[in-house]
């Protein structure tokens, strides 16, 4: 599986970016996955849109357990679809669909962490390996 995920909107601190950089290292045993944190999406969004399966992280999408988007994962390779791009932070882009991290609104920074939790969390499970050490 590829992944891009754009985060949109403020600069993420520093915190939140090591915490992410620490996921996408684990991740990457996993999956090929990319971060990039813009300020303006509009310009990316005409240039590489086409190819990918693209979700919205919003409140106000659908609501998953973690199991759920082990599954979805799942169902996305066994449909063939490989390219996916993550959007957090500009909930007014037409994607394919939106998943909810939680229906209350947080920090830029906080939900790009907490999606790079879940997405690890998912492909452990998926592999049945424990979670915690």
């Amino acid at each position: 599986m590829n992944y891009k995920v754009y985060a949109t909107g403020n600069k993420i601190e520093k915190f939140y970016s090591d915490a992410i950089k620490e996921y996408e290292k684990r991740l990457r045993r996993f999956c090929n996955i990319t971060f990039l944190n813009y300020k303006n999406f509009q310009k990316l969004y005409f240039q590489e849109m086409d190819k990918y399966y693209k979700i919205v992280i919003s409140p106000t999408g659908k609501s998953l357990s973690s199991e759920e988007l082990a599954e979805k994962i799942k169902a996305f390779e066994l449909t063939g679809i490989t390219d996916i791009l993550i959007i957090i932070g500009n909930e007014e882009i037409h994607c394919n669909e939106a998943i909810s991290i939680s229906s209350m609104k947080m920090s830029l920074g906080l939900t790009s962490t907490i999606f790079f939790e879940q997405l690890y969390r998912a492909y452990k499970i998926l592999n049945n390996e424990p979670y915690h050490k």
